[in-house]
């Protein structure tokens, strides 16, 4: 919890590679737009899966940020949160040198890692045998290493780690960045969230599991959060990165300030393996402890960033608990779940929806909900269908849950 010594943390850089754009203008002019990123697989012959669409990342060009053999030495989840959190500094006017390397850190959170270098290296070591495996493949593949090869990369020597907390990694990895700066264990932070499964096995796995939608023939309308016609969520890709900040080093170095982060509320549901607990008791329990860290009401918040999966347990689990945690004030919030047009990124999508949020907040713009036409009955708030709203937005919060009963509420403000 926040107290009176706590330092207060500004966010003052965002980078973003997502299915609607692969810089911070194309991503939030695509989601102001209603944009679809949805489409069908192209990664690999998904043929034979029973879900065939994803929200891709496209025309992703690697070596626009590294040399060609570097970026082979990486999997396409750290390329991401390499290439967005070099987007985030540029935006942040940020260097990292001698000087202040020991007060900036990165913590980006990943829910897989690099699934695809696993799946590559199998079908090596059970075609070609063992000898003929990468000595890359352990490197590439473990979840650290989007975090790992970030600090390398810009000489950011402050603290550094990778929660894997499913769906609710990248909300995590930013909350305990906003932590560290609190505690004055840094100055500035890169934090975030990556993921980059859409492969064969993941995509099997997920639809195994009756996850994905199926909805096939019509990926524009696949994605429906809070719609009754939902029939599951869809994998994405990508990553979105935030620059934190101490306020007095932002001010210090005469730095643009998006907003402000005051709050970070975790809970577990104690409750399943993956679904959530129906009646959204720790959901609401997280959204409530972010707003008790950040000194806020349930009146004062102006939009909520949705988890809003379009699978039938979250989006009323989720509704229920923004009912519980703001009260009747539920009833006057703009809610909207962005991954309608991403689609799910799994630990990437803290992220990327943490950027939207800061942005509704910089810009007082609130990204719709697309494809809801037949709201759900028990789905029954303003979850901002289908068009953009320009709106004031003081305040705003982005939810993340995971697999594992993992609830991640995440508070912002207008900077004052």
């Amino acid at each position: 919890m926040a107290n009176s010594q706590s330092k207060r943390v500004v966010v003052t850089g965002l980078g973003v590679v997502a299915p609607v754009g692969n810089t911070l203008e194309e991503y939030w002019e695509g989601l102001l737009a209603g944009r679809n990123g949805i489409t069908p697989i192209t990664r690999f012959d998904a043929s034979q899966h029973n879900s065939q669409i994803a929200g891709e990342v496209k025309g992703f060009d690697p070596q626009q940020y590294f040399e060609r053999k570097q970026a082979k030495r990486m999997d396409r989840f750290t390329q991401f949160a390499v290439a967005s959190s070099l987007q985030a500094l540029n935006d942040a006017n940020l260097e990292i040198n001698e000087l202040n390397a020991d007060q900036v850190g990165v913590i980006i959170g990943t829910g897989i890692g690099g699934i695809k270098v696993l799946e590559d290296q199998q079908e090596i070591y059970l075609n070609r045998g063992p000898s003929r495996c990468s000595p890359f493949m352990v490197p590439m593949m473990i979840a650290n290493m989007a975090a790992g090869l970030t600090a390398i990369e810009v000489g950011a020597k402050g603290p550094n780690s990778s929660p894997v907390t499913a769906c609710a990694a990248g909300s995590n990895a930013v909350g305990d960045a906003f932590r560290m700066i609190q505690r004055g264990e840094a100055e500035a932070m890169i934090c975030g969230g990556t993921e980059a499964a859409v492969t064969p096995l993941a995509v099997a796995g997920f639809a195994s599991a009756k996850a994905l939608s199926t909805r096939n023939d019509d990926p524009e309308h696949a994605c429906r959060p809070f719609d009754r016609d939902r029939d599951g969520f869809i994998i994405g890709e990508g990553a979105g990165i935030l620059i934190l900040e101490s306020l007095e080093h932002a001010q210090q170095r005469g730095a643009k300030i998006y907003g402000e982060m005051v709050g970070y509320g975790m809970t577990c549901d104690a409750y399943h393996m993956t679904s959530p607990h129906p009646e959204g008791i720790q959901a609401a329990r997280a959204i409530a402890l972010a707003l008790e860290d950040g000194n806020l009401t349930p009146e004062q918040v102006s939009y909520v960033n949705a988890h809003g999966t379009s699978t039938s347990a979250n989006d009323i689990t989720e509704t229920h608990a923004l009912k519980k945690a703001l009260d009747k004030h539920a009833y006057n919030v703009a809610i909207s779940s962005t991954k309608s047009m991403t689609g799910h990124l799994l630990g990437g999508s803290g992220g990327i929806e943490a950027v939207a949020t800061v942005m509704a907040l910089a810009q007082d713009q609130i990204p719709p909900t697309i494809n809801l036409e037949n709201p759900d009955a028990e789905c029954d708030l303003d979850y901002v269908p289908n068009v953009a709203r320009k709106t004031p937005v003081n305040c705003a919060l982005s939810n993340s849950f995971g697999f594992g009963g993992h609830n991640i509420t995440l508070a912002f403000k207008k900077y004052q």
